[in-house]
């Protein structure tokens, strides 16, 4: 499978990636039972290098900063979907650490998250290792 395929399939799965996480980093089911948790989470405040925040505020910060991270990489995905043969395979350092950084990510989600976004990171990950792989061989 040619790389500009699998990189257009990787930025087209982190789009969706992104809003999905987007929509629902902040959503909490009441079957969870964690009402009480997600309170004080809320309502705890501490200061900061000069600043009050509580740790909802550090779980949405972090939870925005992921989501922007992931609409980057589709953005990166895309771009590189657009390159040429050999300058893809002048940047092999970049197209591998990409795709290393999703396996990373993937295992992240396997020990601490779910199976959605397990689901997302996985598939992700494996068109960025083949894409890499593609590009080298080229």
């Amino acid at each position: 499978m040619r790389a500009s395929l699998l990189y257009r399939v990787a930025s087209v799965l982190l789009v969706l990636f992104g809003v999905a996480h987007q929509l629902g980093f902040r959503s909490v089911d009441p079957h969870w039972g964690v009402d009480s948790v997600i309170g004080a989470l809320k309502t705890t405040q501490f200061q900061v290098q000069g600043m009050t925040r509580t740790y909802w505020d550090f779980f949405s910060g972090f939870g925005f900063f992921i989501t922007v991270l992931l609409f980057f990489t589709a953005i990166l995905a895309f771009q590189l979907a657009r390159l040429s043969k050999d300058t893809l395979r002048s940047l092999g350092l970049v197209t591998w650490a990409f795709a290393l950084a999703f396996v990373a990510i993937a295992l992240i989600t396997w020990r601490y998250i779910f199976p959605a976004p397990l689901a997302f990171a996985s598939v992700v990950a494996l068109c960025l290792l083949l894409a890499a792989w593609s590009a080298a061989r080229a």
